[in-house]
Formats: structure tokens, sequence, C-alpha cells
């Protein structure tokens, strides 16, 4: 009994003195050891597509997004097709996701700055992304991290969630878990990071209902110590 009260006491002291970059440390080697190439569950060809199928998941699921892309892809395969369409004419194919009047405006708008402005391509940088209509600066990320292989953090609801919950971060808004993700976590991993935060906060780190029963990280986490 009093080996296993030892033992509490170590295991609490190691939590009560664990640095910041402990806590990334054991936090990324566990996700590199179980998920060592993780990715994005959208569905996609190129990265017009991805552009369009990540415009599309904000505020809705990724399955749902899949259900309507490949319709709309085979009816506006590119820029142009989509920027030659009416907002009427997209509304037809995403009419099942979440705001698809304004969704389907920005698509036909985006679609035509890409054409007109950009050659048909979808541009690799964090300035240009963001001024297409309705991409931001999470958006933004996505496509350079997946389509472009640069090193970013895209900071969704879920990285957001999870983040703070874990003691990764301690930010009000997206851009200051962003930047305080981008400091910790090494170039070669960031875009990683996203997908296995993400995926975590999904599956176990639930808004609503978090899984901390199932969850292989909450030695790391700060959250789940306050409530022991």
């Amino acid at each position: 009994m009093r080996l296993q009260h030892r033992q509490c006491i170590s295991h609490f002291s190691f939590y009560i003195n664990m640095t910041i970059k402990e806590r990334y440390q054991g936090v990324l080697d566990y996700f590199q050891r179980t998920q060592p190439e993780p990715t994005t569950e959208l569905e996609y060809r190129n990265p017009f597509s991805l552009l369009v199928a990540v415009m599309l998941s904000a505020q809705c699921t990724d399955k749902r997004v899949n259900m309507v892309t490949p319709a709309l892809l085979d009816a506006f395969p590119t820029p142009a097709a989509m920027a030659n369409s009416t907002v009427d004419d997209i509304y037809q194919y995403i009419k099942s996701v979440s705001y698809p009047n304004s969704k389907a405006q920005h698509l036909q708008q985006m679609s035509r700055m890409l054409t007109d402005e950009f050659n048909g391509c979808v541009p690799d940088t964090m300035e240009q992304l963001t001024s297409l209509p309705g991409v931001g600066r999470k958006t933004a990320n996505v496509m350079l991290g997946l389509a472009f292989g640069k090193a970013a953090i895209a900071v969704d609801t879920h990285v957001f969630r999870v983040s703070n919950r874990l003691g990764l971060a301690n930010g009000k808004t997206p851009l200051e878990v962003e930047q305080t993700l981008t400091r910790h976590i090494p170039a070669e991993l960031r875009f990683k990071a996203h997908h296995w935060i993400l995926l975590h906060g999904r599956y176990v780190c639930k808004a609503q209902h978090p899984d901390c029963l199932n969850c292989a990280i909450t030695q790391w986490c700060k959250t789940f110590k306050k409530t022991k």
C-alpha cells in the first residue's frame, strides 16, 4: 500500500512538474508510434477538388462532403467549368451540405478568381489562398499542408478544442493556438500533427462527451488531471 501511495505521489509530482516540452514530446511520440501516416478523410483528385471539398467541409461532416463532391466535380471538373456555371447549378449538387447557398456562391466566385487571376491553378501561398472568396486561414493551411506539402497547422474546431484541453496551447483564438503549436512542433511534423489532433478530437476527445476512459494520452492531458 505504501509503495502504491509513493508511486501515486511520484506520478502526480511528474504531472505538476511537467514542462510544456515534455507534454508535447509525450503526445507527439504517441501519435508517431500509433499513426505514422495520418491523412485527411476527405476524398479528392487534385488541388482544385481538395479546395472544393475543404470549403464544403466547414461545419459539415467529411462523410457528407464525400457524398456530394463526386457528382459536383464530374459536372464541374475544372475552375473554368465551375466558373462558367451558375450559383444555382452548383447549389443543386451541394444542397444537402450545411449553408449550401453561401457555399455555392463562394465556390462559383472562387472558381472565377482562379480562372481570371491564377490561370486556373490553385495558388500555394497563404496570401493568395486567403484572397479567394470563401477561403479563410484554416482552409488555406489545409491546402498548404495537404496539397503542397508545406509546414502548416490548420486549426479547426477539433484542433482548437483538443489543443487547449491537453494543455498544448492556451489560446483564445484559432490564430493564437496555431502560433503556439507552430512554436512547439517541428516543421516536419506540423501537418501530421494537424491530422493527429483533429482525428483525436473527432473520435476520442469529443466536444460534449470526451472519452477519457479510452484515451491513450491522458497522462499528458492537463484537463484530465484536473478532474482527478
